[in-house]
């Protein structure tokens, strides 16, 4: 008896050749008169048994119709179809599990409408891999979208990665497979394998939604439950939208998690996520940061990317432990009061073959044109961002990390390559819009939409990596802006380091590289950056860009640091850079932490810790950050002297607060400033204090203002410029 199988069904189901499995495997209603048929596929059984779900008693032994694995049966007096278990005798062991075949579809029509039309932005909780129940079965449910593949299966550990086993359901109208496989754990593997008409079998793919992946260089998806950690930081999340405001105090450490702190008693591993709460958080507490910013952790193949060629939008690495072992870090943070960004890059991605990289067979992620879908610079592929479920998939990895990791805010890589046709390109290396600009409009688009979803999230704010002028970055949508909150100001750290390089005597002709900023300083909402890209490629570090013997280098940038912390904007800064590291960052090993038992290190820390607390207490130095009402210059234009001095001013009834820095080695005596209010002047810090290993000059504990009008304002005190250091001093009303 054939069970209405012809010999030819049987050879597609048996090479993976049918379209439709679905439509021949599993219970149906093609049997004389109706009546069921049960077809099972199962490589290497002996005897195949449908059983009970429960009491496992059988229902029909099934005959075998081909030595391939190739099962059928028609069980008695059935007419509808019913649960049921496969028991299969696979000659050295008996299993008993689910027939992933006998399961209805499992996306609803409405969720597949909003897929294809790309509007789906939670994407994440459908696509990828989730242990879901089943008609009482518990199991795990598979979704891909790959409009172009012949065939596409879910290959792991769990059926000897044969792309026969679990040949998935195509959902025409959205182009996505999809199957449920029971039975499935945590512990298990997997990848897909898909079948392209022209190509044949590709290279096995991971899963783009996957939240969880094997260390590289392991290339397999694994499954995760995103529901493992117990979050406690919900009056974290109720507040946190104060703590990123405009007039809030905002100072980053950015961190490469691989290499902050490593461990040298076993080979100098890398530190877990929860070594990391353990140890980096009450670093941030005790330094007054008030925000962790991550380099970014999504799994990527190239641990020397730092993580910028990513192909787990949806993964937080492996390196460092599982999803809810980054839960847990981040949990840590909001628990001491401190933010979470996470560097987060959608501009272009790796071309190894198991990632993204013509999935299907085809150009299906990125763009086909190699003028618009290649990354000259790293070797990088671009998405397609005229495609919507392209920007449906990167706008909800956004959504996912805001959801699953209650992470604080983005700080988007490379903005400026993403909406510039011809960004490091030649001529003729670029193709134009439709206008025969050189913006690229889908990307636009793109940056908009995925501002306006975050947007939605109470507190949680975008950051900018935009290297170019573009206007209004930090604008609102509705008024022509691409709606960021913030932006990294590349031009101000360039300018400042530029001067800062230059040995004092030659400081006076490039007096404008400090004062530069300031013309266009409230253009934008402005984050002052001191990033890793300072610090790597030959840049050296910080400390070895100041000019100088080792007691000048160390004024330079304590001065420097003054400089940037009263300067308006916001502030980050690359670890190591708060104690004066000598070398450039390596992300091969731990920063040099022994450094710290030198004087001039500690000053450096000691410095750095002084004025985040400073920065945070001082209501002057944080309320109009990105304010012009924030900022007066007092002196401005001492060339010769390179010296500046400015006041930063809060809202109403706050003490104002006046600064000097001095960027020459030369102690200036009985200088006369202006101040806009009588009373006594607090020095507050002073970078050339001897704590901060300075020469202890100042004017401790303050000056008393004198009624005599300097720099159109109608009171004046007189102070001491210490050598290269900044001087704060905050008024204390009399």
């Amino acid at each position: 008896m054939n069970y209405a199988t012809s010999d030819e069904t049987i050879q597609t189901i048996l090479t993976a050749g049918h379209r439709d499995p679905f439509s021949v495997l599993g219970l149906h209603e093609d049997g004389p008169g109706g009546s069921l048929i049960a077809r099972v596929f199962f490589p290497g059984a002996k005897a195949v048994t449908l059983v009970t779900p429960h009491t496992l008693k059988p229902i029909v032994a099934l005959e075998r119709l081909h030595d391939g694995g190739f099962f059928a049966g028609q069980p008695r007096r059935r007419k509808k179809r019913f649960p049921y278990r496969l028991h299969i005798d696979m000659g050295d062991r008996v299993l008993e599990v689910d027939d992933p075949y006998r399961f209805p579809p499992i996306i609803p029509d409405e969720d597949l409408k909003r897929l294809a039309t790309g509007t789906h932005w939670s994407s994440f909780s459908l696509m990828g891999a989730h242990f879901i129940e089943m008609e009482g079965v518990a199991g795990v449910s598979f979704a891909v979208w790959a409009p172009n593949a012949t065939r596409v299966s879910v290959v792991g550990d769990f059926n000897n990665w044969d792309g026969r086993r679990h040949v998935m359901r195509l959902r025409h109208q959205a182009y996505i497979w999809e199957i449920f496989i029971p039975g499935l754990t945590e512990d298990n593997v997997y990848m897909y394998e898909l079948e392209n008409g022209k190509r044949g079998v590709l290279p096995l793919k991971a899963d783009p939604y996957g939240f969880a992946h094997e260390q590289p260089p392991k290339t397999m998806s694994r499954l995760c439950k995103m529901d493992k950690h117990v979050w406690t930081d919900a009056s974290w999340l109720k507040n946190r939208g104060e703590k990123a405001a405009k007039n809030a105090p905002i100072s980053i450490y950015e961190v490469h998690l691989g290499s902050w702190r490593r461990c040298p008693e076993e080979d100098s591993r890398f530190l877990t996520y929860r070594e990391l709460a353990d140890q980096l958080v009450p670093y941030l507490t005790d330094m007054g940061f008030t925000h962790l910013q991550v380099l970014p952790i999504n799994e990527h193949p190239f641990y020397g990317s730092w993580g910028y060629q990513t192909l787990g939008l949806y993964a937080p690495t492996r390196r460092y432990g599982r999803p809810e072992d980054f839960q847990y870090l981040v949990s840590c943070c909001h628990e001491a009061g401190i933010g979470v960004f996470l560097d987060w890059v959608p501009g272009h991605f790796p071309v190894d073959d198991h990632g993204l990289s013509s999935f299907d067979g085809t150009h299906l992620y990125e763009h086909a044109n190699w003028q618009r879908g290649y990354h000259p610079d790293w070797n990088t592929l671009i998405y397609n961002y005229g495609r919507h479920e392209v920007t449906n998939f990167i706008i909800s990895s956004a959504l996912f990390w805001l959801e699953h990791y209650h992470i604080d805010g983005l700080r988007v890589d490379a903005v400026a390559s993403m909406i510039y046709l011809n960004y490091s390109r030649r001529e003729g290396e670029w193709q134009p819009n439709k206008y025969g600009g050189n913006t690229n409009l889908e990307a636009l688009d793109l940056i908009r939409r995925l501002n306006e979803q975050v947007a939605l999230h109470e507190g949680v704010v975008t950051i900018a990596e935009e290297s170019t002028a573009w206007p209004g970055v930090t604008c609102a949508i509705e008024d022509g802006g691409l709606g960021f909150n913030y932006k990294w100001n590349m031009g101000w750290m360039n300018d400042t380091l530029a001067y800062m390089k230059h040995d004092p005597v030659h400081r006076k002709h490039h007096h404008g590289k400090m004062t530069f900023g300031l013309v266009y300083g409230f253009d934008e909402s402005f984050v002052l950056p001191l990033s890793h890209d300072e610090v790597v490629h030959m840049k050296g570090s910080l400390i070895g860009r100041m000019p100088g013997d080792e007691w000048r280098r160390f004024a330079n940038l304590r001065a420097y640091f003054g400089f940037m912390w009263t300067h308006p904007g916001k502030k980050t800064l690359f670890m190591g850079g708060e104690f004066g590291q000598y070398r450039e960052w390596n992300h091969d090993a731990s920063l040099d932490w022994r450094l710290l038992e030198y004087a001039y290190h500690r000053g450096v820390q000691t410095l750095v810790r002084d004025l985040n607390h400073l920065y945070r207490g001082t209501p002057a130095l944080h309320q109009r950050d990105c304010d012009p009402r924030g900022f007066t210059w007092i002196r401005v234009n001492e060339h010769e002297e390179s010296f500046f001095a400015y006041l930063r001013l809060g809202e109403e009834g706050t003490a104002p607060v006046l600064v000097i820095c001095n960027f020459t080695p030369v102690p200036r005596q009985d200088y006369r400033f202006g101040v806009p209010a009588a009373g006594f002047w607090d020095e507050q810090l002073n970078t050339d204090d001897e704590i901060y290993g300075g020469s202890d000059m100042g004017n401790r504990p303050g000056a008393r203002s004198q009624a005599v009008p300097c720099d159109s304002q109608p009171h004046s005190v007189v102070l001491t410029l210490p050598p290269l250091a900044t001087v704060v001093l905050v008024l204390r009303q009399m």
